[in-house]
């Protein structure tokens, strides 16, 4: 990020921090909606410190890495396949558009019937929701790699697991890696909508109980862990995507 676009994202940050801070102690909106930014703190460092928040930050993280792995795992090893057969996609193609579209909240239920209310639900549903982005991904690198290409590895009687190995991929690593980018901030967005649907300990059942027992502070606190949260985890697969596209540079 360059030294003046960062400037800028403090800038505008302060301002958001300072209009929540004007607005809660002129009380524009009750302070039982609107915590003053020293109580979410307190609540935070309290959480964080001595309270639960700390074990229920930690099962959020694991459910969302979890899915997010079984997601890539997958995302990749299906968009390989069937981006690596024009019979395939022809075929599938129909059939992908159509589950697509699909919320992850859309199959809670059957999740439900199969898995019962439990972390396997959450975790099946998490990796359901987060696949759909590296898979697409997957296939759109696929079907990008050259058609002279494909006609030598087929001309040159190349082993399709090979020519995946040594073409596909390499051609599709900028599309999966921007798609697996995509599926940690869904993995995040439903591990927290599962853990309020089925009660399991975690960052959104902390926020579910915060806001029926009107505890403002304690809900923000977990509003501003779960954007630190994803914050970092873009942050972290930036680089990583930097470091393994670094040939693109040389």
């Amino acid at each position: 990020m360059k030294r003046s676009d960062l400037a800028g994202s403090l800038i505008v940050l302060a301002l958001a921090l300072a209009f929540w801070w004007i607005a809660s102690h002129l009380q524009w909106v009750s302070k039982v909606f609107l915590p003053t930014p020293e109580a979410a703190l307190a609540s935070l460092r309290e959480g964080l410190g001595e309270g639960a928040l700390r074990e229920q930050t930690l099962a959020t993280v694991a459910r969302m890495v979890k899915g997010w792995l079984l997601a890539c795992a997958a995302g990749v090893l299906l968009g390989a396949l069937i981006g690596t057969s024009a019979a395939a996609r022809a075929w599938l193609q129909p059939l992908l558009e159509f589950v697509r579209p699909l919320p992850a909240s859309a199959v809670m239920p059957l999740a439900i019937s199969i898995f019962g209310l439990g972390g396997g639900m959450v975790l099946f549903v998490v990796a359901f929701g987060a696949m759909w982005p590296v898979l697409l991904a997957t296939l759109h690198g696929f079907a990008g790699v050259e058609p002279r290409l494909r006609e030598v590895a087929a001309a040159l009687q190349i082993p399709r697991l090979d020519f995946v190995r040594k073409i596909g991929l390499p051609n599709a690593l900028p599309d999966i890696l921007a798609g697996m980018r995509l599926a940690m901030t869904v993995s995040l967005i439903v591990a927290v909508v599962g853990e309020m649907i089925a009660s399991q300990s975690g960052l959104g059942q902390a926020i579910l109980m915060a806001a029926r027992s009107f505890r403002a502070s304690d809900l923000f606190a977990g509003i501003v862990l779960l954007g630190a949260i994803g914050f970092v985890a873009n942050l972290l697969l930036a680089q990583a995507e930097r470091h393994l596209l670094r040939w693109q540079r040389s």
